[in-house]
């Protein structure tokens, strides 16, 4: 394999250290984790697009956030939980590549879909009564679809990056949960620092400026309610914006310190940096769906609803 340009297969390990024993515990936790995801974003999903009711512009943005997190689970998991069920960690190279690229593009979508969910939350507080007419289903989609578009330009930098690089030096191991452009690099040979270096600028714009606008709109929301006299209102919102912040906080911080130390080859712990990597892609994918949909009162009311027929069926 040293005299190939490319390796044939790759070796993904998860996380180096664990022991033999903990194998099937951690592969059955991973499989809970998807079978959650699929069942709490197929069920958004499902209702969103079922009920007529839910047909709004926040119900458009929070139906692709979850198509996007069930997506990305499908594309990484089902491999993963492979490796340590099945001791099948070995996958072709170019379905390597093909993880990097969905990773790194819906990974981006993400970011831009919770901004626009952030901004939608905001015109909605700070002009009730222009909303309808500034915000429609046709205006939410085309942003959905702006946001598509701008993270398969993030995916594709990323992975035409990836693609030039030489990799003879017969390394095949990968220390992760799934293929990222990082984790490609350390395969590389020579010198990788002007990948590096586009890979993290891309990052950082892809991240930093929707999470600017996210926290300039939740500050916003804050304040506005605070400044109303309706007292209770306000501490709903607080409630309600807290609970969205601690999602977009465990999406975002984690994230960006894993790409500042992969930038400034600060020495992570192998194990850490695995645990870091699942924690802030699987868990906001869970949370989603919960925090942005299945709380909201439109939903709890749908859910009374369906509980009622069925109770007036089974009485009949």
């Amino acid at each position: 394999m040293t005299n190939q340009s490319t390796p044939v297969e790759i070796f993904l390990v998860g996380f180096p250290s664990l022991p033999l024993r903990f194998h099937i515990p951690v592969s059955v936790v991973m499989f809970l984790v998807y079978i959650m995801s699929l069942f709490a974003n197929g069920t958004v999903i499902g209702l969103i697009i079922l009920k007529e009711s839910l047909h709004k512009p926040m119900y458009i943005a929070i139906a692709n956030l979850a198509a996007s997190d069930l997506l990305f689970d499908t594309i990484t998991l089902p491999k993963i939980i492979a490796r340590y069920w099945f001791n099948d960690g070995a996958m072709p190279f170019v379905a390597c590549l093909f993880q990097v690229f969905w990773v790194h593009n819906l990974g981006t979508l993400d970011a831009f879909l919770l901004m626009v969910m952030a901004m939608d939350r905001y015109l909605a507080i700070s002009r009730p009564l222009h909303y309808s007419s500034m915000i429609s289903n046709k205006h939410m989609a085309v942003a959905c679809i702006l946001c598509v578009f701008v993270s398969s330009i993030a995916g594709s930098i990323v992975i035409s990056l990836n693609v030039t690089l030489v990799f003879t030096c017969g390394r095949t191991r990968i220390n992760s949960c799934f293929c990222t452009s990082s984790n490609v690099h350390s395969l590389g040979c020579g010198d990788v620092t002007f990948s590096r270096l586009v890979v993290f600028s891309t990052a950082m714009i892809v991240l930093l400026l929707p999470l600017t606008f996210i926290i300039f709109s939740y500050i916003s929301i804050i304040r506005l309610m605070y400044s109303s006299t309706k007292l209770v209102k306000g501490q709903k919102a607080l409630y309600t914006c807290t609970t969205h912040l601690l999602v977009v906080s465990l999406y975002y911080i984690p994230r960006l310190f894993i790409y500042i130390t992969n930038q400034t080859q600060l020495i992570l712990d192998a194990d850490v940096n695995v645990l870091l990597l699942c924690l802030y892609t699987f868990l906001p994918h869970m949370a989603n769906p919960i925090i942005y949909c299945l709380r909201t009162k439109e939903i709890k009311q749908l859910f009374k609803n369906i509980l009622k027929r069925h109770k007036l069926i089974n009485k009949s």
